[in-house]
């Protein structure tokens, strides 16, 4: 059946591209989670999705980093939004959400009691507004469908998407949702997702929680990222679930064909790359002067390196980190540095102050 629009009344407007001013992508957790955009959480129901959710929640209302994050990171406390109809907020969020140490006074979510949210319910904009949000989980994608909407249907769950995807551009609110995976074993984890391919489609990452294959720990489960639009995929990141919280334990190189044992290749990589990224990093601070970290890391993301890989090999390399004047910069440390910034009084200054 054809559906009829009528754009009659509607008024032409046209934007030229030298009237937008280009910006970069921010992210709230790099390379996982980017702000102002939809993010997807996938996986098998009871392997630990929304207790990594409370537990990425209560860092983010405290301000403090996020697993593995670079620590030349800097952030600030948000406030976040937990919406979910499969946990009680007495007994089960608030409780976990404690365990991980989270500001509750930061924590806010939409009474559900007389109408169920959908995801183009104008109360998610209006609370978002309210109370500052920049974080909304919604646990899980199938209980915000709506009536009328069927999860299978790639043009009804996109119209669905949009109004997310407009919300988070518009008030400045990075977006997660958490859903649920087929019983498809065997397939690229990519297109496990319940539903149309077209929720990991609108989404600008896409992540997934399965519990490894080779451990003995049955607690043990490991985050990978099937789909980044705006930055290299991340590492995997290996973590065990306890009562009430989630205890973050390494990263990781594993492919999510791998994690979710789709090939038959081993799991992880040699330390061939490591050590190719630690020779990368030693050529790019030859020199002994500071180099800004925003531009050394891209460089090696170019050549092909992981941010995990990056950082443990300026970790083995014991390259330093300061920040001056607001930006990160790197050098290789000196056997006779000084404990202040620009300690050899013939160094280059390469920022002007």
């Amino acid at each position: 059946m054809n559906t009829q629009y009528d754009y009659s009344g509607v008024k032409l407007e046209t934007q030229l591209a030298t009237e937008i001013e280009p910006k970069d992508v921010q992210f709230l957790w790099y390379p996982y989670i980017p702000k102002s955009k939809v993010t997807v959480l996938t996986g098998n129901p009871g392997d630990g999705k929304s207790k990594f959710l409370i537990a990425l929640a209560a860092m983010a209302t405290t301000g403090k980093p996020f697993p593995f994050e670079d620590e030349d990171t800097d952030r600030e406390p948000i406030t976040v939004m937990y919406q979910t109809t499969e946990d009680g907020y007495d007994d089960t969020v608030i409780p976990r959400f404690d365990a991980s140490g989270g500001d509750r006074s930061r924590m806010v979510h939409i009474k559900e009691d007389e109408q169920h949210l959908t995801l183009g319910d104008p109360r998610i904009p209006e609370a978002i507004r309210r109370h500052n949000v920049k974080l909304l989980i919604l646990d899980p994608l199938s209980s915000y469908i709506g009536d009328g909407c069927s999860m299978n249907q790639a043009n009804e769950m996109r119209a669905r998407l949009n109004n997310l995807i407009q919300a988070a551009d518009e008030l400045k609110c990075t977006i997660v949702i958490a859903a649920h995976m087929n019983k498809m074993e065997g397939l690229n984890p990519l297109y496990r997702n319940s539903g149309s391919v077209d929720i990991i489609g609108a989404s600008r990452s896409a992540l997934a929680i399965t519990r490894p294959k080779e451990s003995d720990n049955p607690n043990e489960r490991i985050l990978v990222q099937l789909k980044a639009n705006l930055a290299p995929i991340g590492s995997g990141i290996v973590f065990e679930t306890t009562e009430r919280s989630i205890n973050f334990l390494e990263e990781k190189e594993i492919t999510p064909d791998e994690a979710f044992g789709v090939s038959g290749r081993k799991v992880g990589r040699p330390n061939v790359k490591l050590q190719a990224a630690i020779e990368a990093m030693s050529e790019i601070l030859s020199d002994g002067k500071w180099h800004p970290t925003k531009e050394c890391s891209e460089e090696l993301m170019k050549r092909g390196f992981t941010p995990a890989t990056i950082k443990n090999a300026k970790k083995t390399l014991g390259v330093e980190s300061q920040k001056p004047h607001g930006s990160f910069v790197w050098r290789l440390k000196k056997e006779d540095d000084q404990d202040h910034f620009f300690a050899d009084s013939d160094e280059e200054n390469p920022f002007g102050f």
